[in-house]
Parts: C-alpha cells; structure tokens; sequence
C-alpha cells in the first residue's frame, strides 16, 4: 500500500471508531503499537454489543496525559508505568496483547527477512557510527546478500513513544556505549536520522526514503509489506518475527514481578525469543470518576481476552497467556466505586 493510501486508510479506520464512539462513548487514547487490533477488536465489538469505540492513536505519552487529565476513559501505554507513577495518580495498569517491534528497511532488492543485523550494529546504526549498508560488519553478517554503498537514514519517533522506549531499552541491553550515551526512555537526543510521528509516521518514512531503517511494531511491518530484517537473539539465533518467536520470548516471564505487570519481555533467552518483544498496557483510574464508563472500558477488554484471540494472532499479536488474565481479574477488583464497590463483576 502507498503511504498516502495507507494513511487514508489509518484516517478512514480512525473515524469509523469515532463514528463508533458517537453511540457508544468509550473513549480512549494512546500508544499507536496495538491500534490495528483494538481497530479490529472495536469492529468487531461494536457488531456485537452495539457499543463502539474511539481510540486516539496518538502515542504512549499522549495516552498517558489524557488519563492524567482525564480527558479519555482508559489510557494507553507501551511504557508501563512504575510502581510510584501508578500510586502517585491512583491508577490501575494491566497489558492487552503481547507483540515485537521490528527493524524494517527500505533498500532496493532487499526481500523481507533477508538482511540479518545485530543489537550491536542496529545501536550503532542509530549512534551514527555505521554510515553506510556497504560497512565490514554489516556485510560480514550478510554474505552473498547484495548491499549497496549507499548512506543509511535512520528513522525514528519524533513524539513520545512506548514503542522507542521497548527499542532503547532493548539497544541500552545490548550496546554499553548506548546505553551510557543515550539510555532507555520514550524519546532520546537522536544524533543522526529523520523522524516520523506514530507507528504510521515512521511507516511512511521508511517506505518513502531509499536506505532507510526504522522500527515499527511488527502488525505495521505485515500489513505495509516493509522488508523487516532479522535480528540476532541472545542464544545466537535469528528468528522470524512472528507469533511463534514472541511467545517463547514471554515464556518465562514473572508478571507478577513488577506492579502493573509492567515487566520486560526484551532480549530473554531461548533460541527461539524475537529479542525486541513486549506487552502493550491500558491505564484506568482505581477510583473512577465516572464508574460506569470505566465499567464499560473493562467489559469491552474482558471481551477482547474472550473472543479477540484470532484478531489479534491474524495481525501477528501475541495474546495473554490465560493465567495472566486471570491476574488482571483479580486486579480489576481493586477498581471500585466511591462507596467500596467494584467497578466490574465479569
């Protein structure tokens, strides 16, 4: 799909949730890394229930400031909040579907799944110390592959992204030098490249500009048919980013490790773990304002875990394991009305 047809479609998706919305009034905003499938799951929901949502896909730090404000119903989040954060402003965090954010390339030639890199070269890459797709290192790792001595774009975030602090926080694991320079965070003092805003705006970019790399959650990579290159794990292997490699990434994990389940899947051992693996987080008010609505939120998501699995693993999500649905069951009991009661009684 061209970027201009895919942004209308973005744009077209964008206000049939709106449109949804009208009737419905759930309303919600934030990380752009899971809006394909709460698009779908929206659709789907609405054709159901007759309730619609509008999500703003407007980046982790925006969703998190119109919680804060209370502007939106639920806030989301690729960046889970800590334990301070969420105590701080009384909220409730729990993650929806798991997924991998992906290097993805725009060289001429080059076939999706074709191009192998490391955590180290994809750091310096974006460090600007690898200028070039013809460098030793990068043509050392990609024997018989055809690499042209052409200057490398690297594309970034330009808003607040949960998807650039998965990506920082995977390269500050991986590269020492990165992470004492730049660190892990939403957004980072980019020394070389060009930024695009969203999933959708690095998308664009990527496709748009020759020898250019990006990272884009793997669901964007599929559906704009970007040339995602692999990436070597922590057992020495490069697997395909697929559903397959995402869950053997979230194998082992603790959710009960950290408050709001707010644990990273980054750079986990086992051979067949897509290193660059996370969950992605909703943010609702222990206390709500307005309990009904926030009913409405949780009934819309315990529904996703019910009957939105073949959505989401259609668009190359992750869905939760079912014992961890069952642990943010029991946290929603801790959303309760002024007067003690629960919000939500699934």
């Amino acid at each position: 799909m061209k970027p201009f047809a895919y942004a209308l479609a973005l744009g077209l998706a964008t206000a049939q949730l709106a449109t949804s919305a009208l009737a419905a009034d759930i309303t919600g905003a934030g990380a752009t890394f899971p809006f394909p499938v709460y698009s779908k799951w929206a659709e789907a929901y609405r054709k159901e229930s007759g309730m619609g949502l509008n999500y703003q896909s407007i980046g982790s730090g925006g969703g998190i400031k119109q919680i804060q404000a209370k502007t939106v119903d639920f806030g989301a989040t690729d960046a889970p909040l800590k334990g301070p954060a969420l105590e701080k402003d009384g909220l409730v965090q729990f993650p929806t579907v798991m997924g991998g954010v992906v290097p993805v390339v725009n060289i001429p030639g080059i076939e999706p799944g074709k191009l192998k890199l490391t955590g180290e070269i994809v750091a310096d890459i974006y460090a600007g110390k690898i200028a070039k797709w013809s460098d030793a290192r990068i043509a050392k790792l990609n024997e018989g592959v055809k690499l042209p001595d052409a200057n490398i774009t690297p594309v970034y975030r330009s808003d607040a992204s949960g998807t650039t602090n998965i990506f920082t926080t995977y390269l500050s694991q991986v590269s020492e030098p990165w992470k004492k320079e730049f660190g892990a965070a939403t957004t980072v003092s980019w020394p070389v490249g060009q930024g695009g805003k969203g999933n959708e705006g690095v998308t664009a970019t990527v496709k748009q500009v020759p020898n250019a790399i990006g990272y884009v959650e793997s669901a964007y990579a599929k559906q704009n048919k970007l040339s995602h290159t692999l990436l070597q794990n922590k057992a020495g292997k490069f697997p395909q980013p697929d559903d397959k490699a995402f869950q053997a990434a979230a194998a082992s994990a603790d959710w009960k490790s950290a408050p709001g389940f707010g644990i990273s899947l980054t750079d986990q051992a086992g051979e067949d773990a897509w290193p660059i693996t996370a969950a992605t987080f909703i943010l609702v008010y222990r206390e709500p304002a307005d309990a009904a609505k926030t009913a409405d939120v949780l009934k819309f998501f315990d529904w996703a875990y019910k009957n939105g699995d073949k959505l989401a693993v259609d668009l190359d999500y992750v869905p939760l394991p079912d014992n961890v649905v069952g642990l943010i069951h029991e946290a929603w009991k801790t959303i309760k009305t002024k007067d003690g009661k629960p919000v939500y009684n699934d």
